[in-house]
């Protein structure tokens, strides 16, 4: 047994705990990383995930999982499952390469761009992200990329944003590829980026597989996919070793796997997400994946961000209402989402009750939006 020890991670110098994942990954110390500067997340990880308290000598790192509502779990990575990821990512990729960090290092998409470096024997570029993603921040960050091979991870908005200039394309285009993750890629972003010539790789994972273990719909090598009753089940040598404050959790039931909450389908070999099974609606008996009518907005021009809700209502049961943001107006949207219903890709019923226009999406992690939030609006 060892301890479990906190690991602040300063997001204006994330680079910093490199030692320390080097001791973790050599199995010389165990850590939790906490963001610095957000001391009520902080606060819910050390008192949630026990900190100063025993744990596993195998566990390199305890990584929160990120939320909008409860307490966060807490999944316990081993040196193992850490160096599996990234050894498989780069044989997927062409091989190792230097990293530019442009997500929250105490995130494992961010933690795992870190974890890439040390593997590979390069030294990171790292954007500082604190006051959000700046295109000209990273432009440069790519810049002083040096290496034979270069990579980047990015959520979907990120990509988004810097797909939007000339510089941010540029930037792009200097990566052999470019990791994106945590939600659905905006379809139209995906057509710009390959008319653009950028390689983006679609990844699939979490916390709890050490990140990305599914690449555009395709496992890693050494990972398992399985869809079992509409469930996607992952496997292999990236699978975290329970959670720190919920022991036997069904998650983990089965040796070597992790039972995730999103739905899928295998399509010829392809993992095919078909959205969150604990974030259907059920609107007057008729069940709608959001991620269904989210995409459908995305494709729609001026769409750059969409979140599609329920929300109780007294005859239906729930109502379905979406935000969305970007420059397309509430006429824009309703009259693309009557094009979709008159081709036959949604059915009358799935036409948002309300629809609001937002500045900006609320996040409750680097790319995923806040859907209680959301809620919220209406």
């Amino acid at each position: 047994m060892t301890t479990l020890n906190v690991l602040p991670v300063n997001p204006h110098d994330p680079a910093a705990i490199l030692p320390e994942l080097a001791a973790a990954l050599e199995g010389r110390a165990s850590y939790l990383p906490v963001p610095l500067h957000d001391a009520a997340r902080s606060s819910i990880l050390r008192n949630s995930q026990r900190a100063g308290e025993p744990i596993d000598a195998s566990v390199a790192l305890v990584v929160g999982t990120s939320g909008s509502t409860g307490t966060p779990k807490g999944a316990q990575l081993t040196a193992s499952n850490l160096e599996a990821s990234a050894s498989a990512t780069h044989k997927l990729l062409g091989g190792p390469g230097q990293w530019l960090l442009a997500m929250p290092a105490y995130h494992i998409a961010g933690l795992q761009v870190l974890v890439r470096s040390l593997i590979a024997g390069t030294e990171p570029v790292c954007v500082d992200v604190t006051d959000g993603f700046s295109v000209a921040a990273f432009a440069d960050g790519a810049a002083q990329l040096t290496g034979d091979r270069a990579y980047t991870s990015l959520a979907p908005l990120q990509l988004t944003k810097a797909i939007q200039t000339r510089e941010g394309i540029a930037a792009l285009q200097l990566f052999d590829a470019v990791l994106v993750g945590g939600a659905a890629i905006n379809p139209q972003v995906a057509a710009r980026a390959e008319a653009e010539g950028i390689n983006v790789v679609a990844t699939y994972g979490s916390s709890e597989t050490a990140g990305g273990c599914v690449y555009d719909g395709q496992p890693i090598p050494g990972a398992q996919i399985a869809v079992e009753n509409g469930r996607v089940w992952l496997g292999g040598p990236m699978i975290a070793q329970g959670y720190r404050n919920a022991p036997g959790h069904e998650a983990f039931s089965r040796p070597g796997w992790f039972g995730t909450s999103d739905g899928g389908k295998l399509v010829d070999g392809l993992l095919v997400l078909t959205g969150r099974l604990d974030t259907v609606i059920d609107s007057g008996g008729l069940k709608l994946h959001p991620e269904v009518l989210e995409q459908e907005l995305l494709t729609i021009d001026g769409v750059t961000g969409a979140c599609v809700v329920g929300v109780p209502h007294a005859r239906l049961g729930q109502a379905i209402v979406a935000a969305y943001e970007g420059s397309a107006t509430l006429g824009d949207v309703m009259d693309g989402l009557g094009d979709a219903e008159d081709a036959g890709r949604l059915n009358h019923w799935m036409i948002p009750k309300d629809l609001r226009h937002v500045d900006a999406l609320p996040l409750t992690g680097p790319g995923k939006v806040d859907r209680q939030k959301v809620a919220e609006l209406f």
